[in-house]
């Protein structure tokens, strides 16, 4: 996590600070906090849990996302999911471990102020509606296990902290269905996250310097 936070500082320092960017030839990178998919054992505060006594439990998960903005608002791109649970332990023990991977297609549409009669919270925030769709497997062990078709749909809001860099909190259905002994598994879950918006002819400005 802290390198993942020293390489946003330096994607943010390397590119300067424009106008906040929602528009056609803009790049997104960030994560979200957490797997992104549903997790049966998982306990922790968006996605990260660290048990401090003996013999207790972790779960540490991040969403890389990566996107490009097709026309103006409308954005398409790639989320991978990743995610690793350790409960804690028995008497005995034993603990129960859970995997969890994915990688899938990404879109996100933001709203304009007054669009659908949503108005911004905030002058510097704005709405959205995201949805995904791709391959990813939850694998507790002696436990529940599927492996197969990823989803998740919901709203979400961006503030913008700096014109190019938003928090950002979303709500969403995720459900898994696929094999294993468990063919479907289904959460709603809360996202906190951190995306940075890169205009496409600043990136070329700097790769030509």
């Amino acid at each position: 996590m802290k390198k993942i936070l020293i390489t946003l500082v330096f994607v943010i320092g390397a590119f300067g600070v424009g106008h906040a960017q929602l528009q056609e030839g803009t790049w997104m990178l960030g994560s979200d906090l957490g797997s992104g998919i549903i997790s049966p054992a998982s306990s922790g505060l968006f996605g990260f849990n660290f048990g401090l006594n003996e013999g207790a439990g972790f779960n540490v998960g991040i969403s890389p996302k990566l996107g490009y903005f097709v026309s103006d608002n409308f954005l398409l791109g790639a989320v991978a999911n990743l995610g690793f649970t350790k409960s804690a332990e028995a008497s005995n023990g034993d603990a129960v471990k859970t995997t969890i991977y994915g990688i899938q297609a990404l879109s996100r549409y933001y709203l304009s102020p007054g669009e659908a009669g949503i108005d911004n919270l905030l002058n510097s925030g704005r709405f959205f509606v995201e949805g995904n769709a791709g391959i990813a497997g939850v694998n507790v062990k002696d436990g529940p296990t599927t492996n197969g078709f990823a989803f998740g749909v919901g709203p979400g809001y961006s503030y913008f902290v700096t014109p190019n860099v938003a928090l950002e909190t979303s709500l969403k259905y995720n459900g898994l269905v696929g094999g294993g002994n468990t063919t479907y598994q289904n959460s709603l879950g809360l996202n906190l996250g951190i995306q940075i918006f890169l205009p496409s002819s600043e990136i070329d400005d700097r790769i030509n310097e």
